[in-house]
């Protein structure tokens, strides 16, 4: 018989071990080559894992485990025939078949019942939970550590329509590491968040004037993301230790800007890359802003095209955020944030005049990054937006948006 041991391929360097996030298939059944099997997490991100051969798989590992790169999380018996009228092989995940569930044996009260262990006493003490309101789970009804955990405490009397229902569900690997790096960004760097605002009509002009012809000569519209990418990288040319980052005692500055831009996709939130914006024009901007929200929506981005960006811009008027103090992404040592854009009275050559105002926020860390640097970033990035036309098109519109 030949079988075929899959062992977990590295997903990138540095990364160790990967967690199954879910089993495509069940144990016993026939899969082709190539066809996803599995879907993992890493720190970085989510992959599919493909069967390498085809056969009767046989699985080694449950969902939510975590295995070490190189170990064996399943066999293929690569003889087995395929049976006969077997369907497609199906790629979504399988529901679990219905179990029926008889009613558990009740145990004689004993001294034990509803006595806590002691694991479970000092939970309920923590949480401020009399034991004798916990139904205990345990032998003879002793109440467990599992059932200390799932206790709630007491909210007052709950309407007799009232539902309490509580879920408790693992993070996945990759939410267990964004929490990590968030709490050590809060406590590894002195962050801090500087504001201003920006008058959005010059570039809503320019948009209504050329969007049109820009989508149908390059097929990708013109959006805000390559106004605010050019002016970031404007800045951070002006502002070098912006564009910097601390490694241990020593400075780091680089001569290229690679913007990290965040992107909502199926498992949240993620920062592809543009590599090398400063040679970018707006249909170079506009094309990579949407070549990569389209692979992060489709679960295709790669870690190499989420790592080594020198700055990020995110942006959160997408979902209707007004202000916010944006969290910085390790190692850079800063990051823009957008915010919706609301008509507001504004002062213009002394009279009061309703424009398109956006709020934008950079947080910086100011170890490395002083006040000077940064508020002087914000507002040539402020500057830039407000006056497009000189600042980021050179005075020729058609020759920047390449028409």
């Amino acid at each position: 018989m030949s079988v075929l041991e899959m062992k977990v391929p590295s997903p990138g360097e540095s990364i160790t071990e990967v967690e199954i996030a879910t089993w495509l298939v069940e144990d016993g059944d026939y899969v082709e080559k190539d066809q996803p099997i599995a879907e993992v997490d890493s720190d970085k991100a989510t992959l599919e894992l493909p069967a390498e051969e085809s056969g009767i798989i046989t699985l080694k590992a449950e969902e939510g485990d975590a295995v070490a790169v190189g170990a064996v999380v399943c066999l293929i018996d690569m003889d087995a025939a395929k049976p006969e009228g077997s369907a497609a092989p199906k790629t979504e995940t399988k529901a679990a078949p219905k179990q029926e569930v008889s009613a558990p044996k009740q145990d004689v009260a004993t001294y034990a019942t509803g006595t806590a262990s002691p694991a479970a006493k000092k939970i309920l003490a923590e949480k401020g939970i009399d034991s004798a309101t916990v139904s205990g789970t345990g032998k003879s009804g002793r109440i467990t550590k599992n059932d200390a955990e799932n206790a709630v405490p007491s909210m007052g009397t709950v309407p007799a329509d009232g539902t309490r229902n509580t879920e408790r569900k693992k993070l996945s690997m990759l939410r267990r590491k964004v929490a990590q790096r968030l709490v050590a960004v809060k406590n590894e760097t002195a962050m801090l968040t500087t504001f201003n605002e920006v008058n959005m009509q010059p570039i809503f002009d320019l948009r209504s004037q050329y969007k049109e012809d820009f989508k149908a000569k390059h097929g990708v519209g013109l959006g805000f993301m390559s106004f605010f990418t050019l002016a970031v990288v404007r800045a951070l040319q002006m502002y070098p230790d912006v564009n910097s980052m601390i490694d241990g005692d020593f400075q780091i500055k680089q001569d290229f800007q690679d913007i990290s831009i965040a992107v909502s996709g199926p498992k949240g939130l993620m920062v592809p890359v543009i590599r090398n914006a400063e040679k970018l024009s707006f249909r170079g901007v506009e094309s990579d802003v949407k070549r990569l929200a389209i692979r992060a929506r489709d679960g295709q981005i790669t870690i190499d095209e989420m790592t080594g960006g020198t700055f990020t811009i995110t942006n959160g008027g997408v979902f209707g955020s007004m202000l916010s103090t944006p969290i910085l992404n390790p190692p850079q040592s800063g990051i823009l944030g957008m915010h919706n854009i609301v008509n507001r009275p504004m002062a213009v050559n002394g009279e009061v005049v309703i424009q398109p105002i956006m709020y934008v926020a950079l947080s910086y860390d100011h170890r490395i990054i002083d006040g000077r640097e940064s508020v002087g970033f914000l507002v040539a990035v402020k500057e830039a937006l407000e006056n497009p036309t000189e600042l980021l098109m050179d005075n020729d519109i058609t020759k920047a948006l390449e028409m």
